[in-house]
Order: structure tokens, then C-alpha cells, then sequence
């Protein structure tokens, strides 16, 4: 079965990076409270039920990939290092792991939407909003994940960026493009940064 995926052209190449332009996207989104597992659970729940039909138009909208989750902390509301998809460990001590964080958990919507043609959530809680046009800086990988690993490869993705000269815009994204029963070899992971070259 076909997932969607953004819409994005690859500018430049090496190895396992990427220089990607990307089309601008709509997003669907909920904020949640607590661990990251829990929260990705209950975000992924909400927007779920959004996309499979808890909508003004009772439609059901296909799923696209990936699902990330960017965290902030819950009681400052800055950005925290690490943005994340579904399961992902954040935070950089195991004294972090524990503080109350707020996630924000979004899906992408199908590129044949618009903002006047997407259904409107009959849960609050579901936001709409649309990103721009954007170049990503772009390290991919396979196999199964660990903060460590997303740590590794956030580092080698930053030190190829400063070679390159561009400026890093915001904080680095996780992506995970496949469900969890997912053959480890055939798993689609990357960590994402946005720049300006």
C-alpha cells in the first residue's frame, strides 16, 4: 500500500545527506501532555480520529508519512533540541526524560487538499495551519532507532551542514516513515534540519 509523502526535490546529494527543497504543506495538529510515549499515543489518536472521519464532512483522509512530534518544554514553552515522530526518546539526561513536556504531534495532509477543501476537525483540539515552501538539510537511515543513534546522526547532519556554510533555521526534526511491525532493514528513519544556503 502507497503512503504519501511530502513533495520535495533533492537539490544536492553525498552519501546518506540530503539538500531537499520542499513544497509547501498542510498540517494537522494537536498539542499533548506527558511522556513521549504517552503522548504520542494520545496524539496520534486525535488526529486518527480526525483523518478517519471525526470531521465537519464526516470524510475520511488518507495517511501520508511521516508523523513527527516536536516537544517543548510545558513549563517554559521554549523549543527543546530534539523533534521527534511517534516513539522517539528526547531530552539530554535522564533527569530531562522525566520533566513535563508538551508535544505537538502532527500529520501531514494529503497535497490534494487545500485550506478552503480540508475538512475543519470537530475536535478542538485538531489545528490546521499550512508551512511554507523550505530546504531541509536531510541524513537518512535504517534499521531501529535509539536517542543515541538520533543523537549520532543529528551531529554527523550538523557537521555536514557547517561544511556546506548554510545556517541551520530552527531545531533538528526525527522521522520515522513506517509503522512499528516494520522489518528493521526495510525501516525509513531520518533527521531533518532546516536552512538557508
Amino acid at each position: 500500500m502507497a503512503i504519501e509523502i511530502p513533495k520535495y526535490s533533492v537539490l544536492e546529494s553525498s552519501n546518506s545527506f540530503e539538500l531537499r527543497a520542499y513544497a509547501p504543506l498542510i498540517l494537522a495538529e494537536v498539542q499533548v501532555e506527558g511522556h513521549l510515549d504517552d503522548a504520542s499515543s494520545q496524539g496520534f489518536r486525535l488526529i486518527a480520529a480526525y483523518i478517519f472521519g471525526k470531521n465537519q464532512a464526516n470524510d475520511k483522509i488518507s495517511m501520508t508519512a511521516p508523523v513527527t512530534i516536536e516537544s517543548k518544554s510545558a513549563d517554559s514553552g521554549q523549543k527543546i533540541a530534539m523533534t521527534a515522530p511517534v516513539t522517539i526518546q528526547a531530552g539530554n539526561s535522564k533527569d530531562e526524560v522525566s520533566t513535563k513536556k508538551l508535544w505537538t504531534v502532527s500529520f501531514v495532509m494529503p497535497s490534494e487538499y487545500t485550506l478552503a477543501t480540508l475538512p475543519k476537525p470537530l475536535d478542538p483540539k485538531v489545528l490546521i495551519k499550512e508551512l511554507p515552501a523550505e530546504k531541509k538539510a536531510v541524513i537518512s537511515f535504517s534499521g531501529f532507532y535509539s536517542e543515541d543513534k538520533v543523537t549520532e546522526k543529528t551531529k554527523a547532519l550538523q557537521d555536514w551542514i557547517k561544511e556546506k556554510n548554510w545556517q541551520s533555521i530552527g531545531e533538528p526534526q526525527f522521522a520515522r516513515y513506517n509503522p512499528p511491525w516494520t522489518l528493521p532493514f526495510l525501516r525509513r528513519n531520518e533527521v531533518l534540519i532546516q536552512v538557508r544556503d
